[in-house]
């Protein structure tokens, strides 16, 4: 039950009672951290050799699925010379993530998610397989292509619920906040090593071996999460069938725990109404045209994840913050105000370096968000959770897109960012006034 309706702050890390199996020995307590340290990652998950085995697979998940994301539009691109057919593409993605994301919550709820991920990593290396298939062999056909991706995307959305669910299994309640930035940072280097490396390795080996190269490293994914200890239901959910009434159980669940619901909600103000992605190739055309459209353009989509990473890289004050609520507010409107300082810059490096302090709000704001759903939720609901967040996570940016770029062309491109950074300072404010059981939240 969710006791901040009554004015009593519940207790991140003493969710509703659970038995049944418990996983594997995580290991010897680390160290504790003393000096300088204490700034620094917090690492003290890696010590773990359960959590470690998942962390190295998301590295390896990480740099590979922007190779193929990279790869994918290109091809496309390639065979039909057409912008339209590559966001075409983008929405074929975009569906069956959707669907099988809920649905994956919801049967990473009720079996061992260890076999799930089994499952599913090896369903995305496949694919990966298929898509070097094609290419190799010159196909050329935008549907085959389109098929594959949604096949991917389905997987992918049936492994993630899974995966983020079976962190808390993995570490103790306290190393939740590590645990996220690790795996945050990790993801968010992807975002900038994997697009590089792809740019360096397309003119040199071709697109066929990029998709082979993705498919031969997610071995080492499969490897390490058959190392993983079983991750068998803690209740009896395993009995249960994961079908259309346990997504809507998911769904009641949310909306009887206030500071889930506002986990999510901050989540889509904050990229909905605050993520200017949308408008940085006219930006770059327009206003920062003086120093290279091209160069320009790079820099901006750089901006965010170079700011989460560093923002990682310094998460270690994170394990010693309990207030993980008044962390989520203030994370959405510090990348408010700085989505609108940029939105009002019109040098190019004083952008970047908005930018650059919205990522690492961005950052902040995913660790706790994501310490949240992991300690707030049972771990009968947590893969459902996670479900959600997925949806959330991809198609809140995606809602951005198009918000931004109407409003881009109504009221020039940094009046529309300005305009939508400041919407997120006033919309989050209000909704932390209104409802307290987030800022009342604490482990």
């Amino acid at each position: 039950m969710d006791t901040s309706e009554s004015g009593t702050a519940p207790r991140g890390n003493a969710p509703e009672p659970e038995s049944g199996p418990r996983e594997a020995d995580t290991g010897p307590e680390p160290a504790p951290r003393r000096g300088w340290r204490r700034w620094a990652m917090d690492t003290r998950p890696l010590a773990r050799p359960a959590y470690r085995r998942l962390w190295v697979s998301t590295i390896v998940t990480a740099v590979g699925s922007q190779l193929t994301a990279v790869a994918v539009p290109k091809q496309i691109y390639d065979i039909t010379g057409s912008s339209a057919w590559v966001g075409a593409a983008a929405l074929a993605g975009l569906v069956p993530l959707v669907v099988f994301a809920l649905w994956g919550g919801a049967v990473a709820d009720t079996m061992d998610r260890r076999k799930l991920l089994l499952i599913t990593n090896t369903g995305i290396a496949v694919t990966s397989l298929l898509f070097f298939v094609q290419a190799a062999t010159g196909l050329a056909s935008v549907a085959v292509l389109m098929v594959l991706l949604a096949l991917q995307q389905a997987f992918w959305g049936l492994n993630s619920p899974a995966r983020s669910a079976s962190i808390a299994r993995l570490v103790p309640a306290d190393e939740l906040p590590a645990a996220n930035a690790l795996g945050s940072t990790v993801m968010q280097t992807g975002q900038v090593v994997g697009p590089l490396l792809a740019g360096v390795l397309i003119p040199v080996v071709g697109l066929p071996e990029l998709y082979l190269l993705d498919a031969v490293a997610l071995c080492v994914t499969v490897w390490a999460v058959y190392r993983l200890p079983a991750l068998l239901p803690l209740s009896g959910a395993g009995k249960r069938r994961a079908g259309l009434r346990e997504v809507v159980a998911g769904f009641r669940y949310i909306a009887g725990h206030t500071v889930l619901l506002l986990s999510f909600l901050a989540d889509i103000v904050a990229m909905v109404l605050g993520m200017p992605r949308a408008l940085f190739p006219q930006l770059a055309a327009e206003t920062y045209a003086g120093w290279g459209e091209g160069f320009a353009l790079g820099l901006l989509y750089a901006a965010i994840p170079i700011g989460a990473v560093a923002g990682g890289l310094f998460s270690g004050v994170f394990s010693r913050v309990r207030r993980h609520g008044w962390m989520v507010i203030g994370a959405v409107v510090a990348w408010g105000a700085a989505v609108a300082g940029f939105g009002l810059s019109g040098n190019l490096w004083v952008a970047v370096v908005f930018l650059a302090v919205a990522g690492v709000a961005d950052m902040v704001s995913m660790v706790f968000r994501g310490a949240i759903l992991l300690s707030a939720a049972t771990d009968e609901m947590r893969g459902r959770m996670q479900g959600v967040f997925t949806v959330v996570v991809a198609g809140g940016p995606r809602l951005a897109d198009a918000l931004h770029g109407t409003a881009g062309a109504a009221f020039g491109p940094r009046g529309a960012v300005a305009g939508g950074g400041l919407l997120v300072v006033v919309v989050m404010l209000a909704l932390a006034l209104a409802v307290p059981a987030l800022r009342r939240y604490r482990v």
